[in-house]
Order: C-alpha cells, then sequence, then structure tokens
C-alpha cells in the first residue's frame, strides 16, 4: 500500500487500552448510524468508526473501488498504530470488510457482515443511480432514502429518525456517492468468499429489501466459518431499526469469535443471549457454495465482455447474447473481444473520451440503431446531458443538420429515460 494512500475520517469511543473494533458504514449514512451499540460496544472494545469519502462532512475525495476505500482504512489504521482489529460493516462497509478480509486476513480478528452482499444488486441498477445523482443531485436518493432503509411500520412510527435519515443522504458530497456507486458495481467477491477464513457473522435484516437474507445465505455458503442471524422487523439499516438485537448479535460474536486473546481483558462467563436466531452454516447445502475462480492469462474476450457490460449494461448484453445463433455467433466473439477486449480497454483515453469519439463516429456514419445504446453508456461512463449536447452541436457542422437532428432526437429520449429517478 502506498504511503501516499489517503486516509478517512474518523472517531474513537472507548477505553485506550481496550482491543480495537472498527466499524463502517453503509452508503449515504455517517458514523452516527451506529449510535445506539456505541455504550455497550465500547465496555469491551475501543470502537473506531468512519466516514466514507463525502459523507458526514469528511472531505470529498471519491474513491471509486471497494479495494480504494479499504485501503485508505487501512491507511489511516496503520498512522494510529493500530495493527489488529476486529471489523462490522454495513452494506459498502460490509463489502470494505470482506475485502479486507479477503487482501489482509492476518489483520482482521473477527468479522461482521451487516445488511452486505458478496454482489450488490446489478451493476446497471447502480450506474444508473450514479446516472441520476449526476443529473439531478442527491435529492432523489434522499426522498427514497426511508423505504430503502427501513420497514415501513418503523418509517411511519418514527418520524424524526425518518427525516435524519434523509438529511444524512442529501448532505453527501454528489461524486463521492457517484464515486461509491461505481464501486458497488464493480465489486462482486462471490468466487472468493471460500478464502474468508477469519470467523464471521452474517446479520440481515428479515425485511431487507436490498441486500436480503438471500444475499445473506450466499455469504454464509461461501464463507467457511459463518453464522447467519436474521433480525426480525428490520430492513436495511438494522443497527438503526433493531438497536438491541444487532447490538446483542454483535456482543455475543465478537466475545465468542475473537481470534486473540483480548488484550487480557477477561470475557464474562455468560455471553450475551441472542435476540435473534442465528443459523449454522450447516444448514446452507454444499450446492450453494460458488465455484472456484479460473486461473491462467486473462482471455481478451473474457476482459471485452467485462467492459461491454460495464459500458453497455447488463441488460443490453444479455439481450443481444440472448439473440446469438449459429449465425451471429462468430460475429458478437469478435466486436467482444477486439472492440471491446482490445480497444476499448486501452489506456491512451478515458471511458468518457471513448464515448465522445463513439457517439461522434455513430453520428457520422449515420448509425441511428446503435446511437441509443452508446449515449446510454456515455451517461453510465460520466457524461452529463450538456456535454453529450455538445458533442451532437460539433456534429450538426461536420457531420450534417439531419444527422444531427436525428441524434437529437434518439439522445433526448434515452436522456430522460436514464436521468429520471425509478420509483
Amino acid at each position: 500500500m502506498s504511503k501516499t494512500t489517503e486516509t478517512l475520517q474518523y472517531r474513537f469511543d472507548g477505553p485506550e487500552d481496550a482491543p480495537i473494533l472498527v466499524i463502517g458504514p453503509a452508503l449515504g449514512a455517517s458514523w452516527h448510524m451506529w449510535d445506539r451499540q456505541i455504550p455497550e460496544l465500547t465496555e469491551r472494545w475501543r470502537v473506531l468508526r468512519f466516514d466514507l469519502p463525502g459523507h458526514g462532512g469528511a472531505p470529498a475525495h471519491p474513491a471509486s473501488t471497494i479495494t480504494e476505500l479499504s485501503d485508505r482504512l487501512l491507511a489511516t489504521l496503520e498512522a494510529l498504530g493500530v495493527q489488529r482489529f476486529g471489523y462490522a460493516g454495513c452494506s459498502i462497509g460490509g463489502a470494505i470488510g470482506a475485502d479486507l478480509a479477503l487482501r489482509h486476513p492476518h489483520r482482521i480478528a473477527s468479522l461482521a457482515l451487516v445488511a452486505a452482499s458478496a454482489r450488490f444488486g446489478s451493476a446497471d441498477e447502480f450506474r444508473q443511480r450514479g446516472v441520476v445523482v449526476r443529473t439531478n443531485g442527491l435529492e432523489p436518493m434522499a426522498r427514497t432514502a426511508p423505504e430503502r432503509w427501513f420497514t415501513p411500520a418503523f418509517a411511519a412510527a418514527q418520524p424524526a429518525i425518518v427525516d435524519w435519515a434523509v438529511q444524512m443522504v442529501r448532505t453527501t458530497d454528489p461524486g463521492c456517492y457517484i464515486a461509491a456507486c461505481e464501486a458497488l458495481a464493480a465489486f462482486d467477491a462471490r468466487a472468493e468468499l471460500d478464502r474468508i477464513t477469519v470467523p464471521t457473522l452474517v446479520l440481515v435484516g428479515a425485511e431487507d429489501r436490498v441486500t436480503g437474507p438471500g444475499d445473506a445465505r450466499t455469504l454464509v455458503a461461501g464463507i467457511p466459518d459463518a453464522r447467519l442471524a436474521l433480525v426480525p422487523g428490520a430492513a436495511h439499516l438494522a443497527p438503526v431499526e433493531q438497536p438491541m438485537a444487532v447490538t446483542d448479535l454483535l456482543l455475543t460474536h465478537f466475545s465468542t469469535a475473537w481470534q486473540d486473546t483480548l488484550a487480557g481483558i477477561p470475557m464474562p462467563a455468560d455471553t450475551p443471549r441472542l435476540s435473534a436466531p442465528v443459523l449454522p452454516v450447516a444448514e446452507i447445502t454444499a450446492a450453494e457454495r460458488p465455484e472456484p475462480p479460473a486461473t491462467g492469462r486473462v482471455d481478451p474476450y473474457e476482459q471485452g465482455l467485462k467492459m461491454r457490460r460495464e459500458v453497455l449494461g447488463n441488460a443490453h448484453v444479455d439481450q443481444v447474447m440472448g439473440d446469438v445463433d449459429d449465425f451471429t455467433a462468430d460475429f458478437e466473439e469478435l466486436v467482444t473481444r477486439y472492440a471491446w477486449g482490445e480497444v476499448w480497454t486501452r489506456e491512451g483515453l478515458d471511458r468518457r473520451t471513448r464515448s465522445c469519439v463513439t457517439l461522434a463516429a455513430l453520428v457520422a456514419g449515420g448509425h441511428r440503431e446503435s446511437l441509443a445504446a452508446h449515449v446510454r453508456a456515455a451517461l453510465r461512463n460520466g457524461l452529463g446531458p450538456a456535454e453529450i449536447k455538445e458533442v451532437l452541436m460539433q456534429t450538426a457542422v461536420y457531420c450534417g443538420v439531419p444527422a444531427a437532428s436525428a441524434a437529437f432526437s434518439i439522445a433526448q429520449s434515452v436522456i430522460r429515460e436514464e436521468t429520471t429517478p425509478r420509483p
């Protein structure tokens, strides 16, 4: 890890001589989402909470991969002299914990993944969320946060907490939120879960519709030493909605599954009773465990297919590949291998610039049938509607007004569809 790696905003709670427990937040939330857990956790641990970049007033230095976020956390801990620690993270905070456990297993004494997943939804979903924020700001995400985070009954009964949640999202830096969406879009640990060797608690709200019990069971199926805890009456932000149940589960897990002697601190004989059922990993069948990753040189085709999906979206690529037959298979392989695997992956131009070139080339060539997909791709690659407009204005001069007029009509329809917040 580079010595120049940035650090994260953090705060400590608890006795200075206690073992360190690090706690990570969800996307759009600050470290305050863990406030209700702190009084009991700090009786045994020195708790370090951190904010994601641009969240909770933290400096707005975007990080677009989970690895970069975990490297920044490690840089923060190393600056504080912390070498080994327990870790609990919610949602994207859980992804950071999984990445740490995969790349730096010697640093993690015990792990808790809260409302987490080995693969967060679809890449298309998070990239479209980034397009919405880039165009409309964070207000659409702030308004819909309560329905993603809480059960309807809790939201109706706790309007003050709902307002607090909305304000947390509203005050997040948009660029950092978009970068975090990119990080989640690219995150996929499904093929590596069996390399997480630390004792792991997978905790999920029974009514979580973002990363629900199905995602939790995938984690438990793949991690050799994992246990599943279902929290009744909780959705995605279980630490806020059911704080006592979550606190009890964390206390039990970190008291009994810490791989070190806890700095000489004796654990009480009667560890806390669980407030939610814990299901043993044995209940997950071997058939559900993910296959190990393939090894060897990365083929340009595989790179191309990955790039094609990231730029055009899974839905588009799935539709194209679904129509492939013996007649078109060789052509689609050529396009994927060379256009996407050899050209789009080159380092000479970034994706934004390649999208500008592609849009202009499609207008010049009169390829209207491909333009909509690449307008959508340009939005995903970071171009805003105003920048796409300027590209098309330029084509009016060099490609002709009729070609540009048709392009404007196609682009207008795509931009309206992509930048309108979805329910």
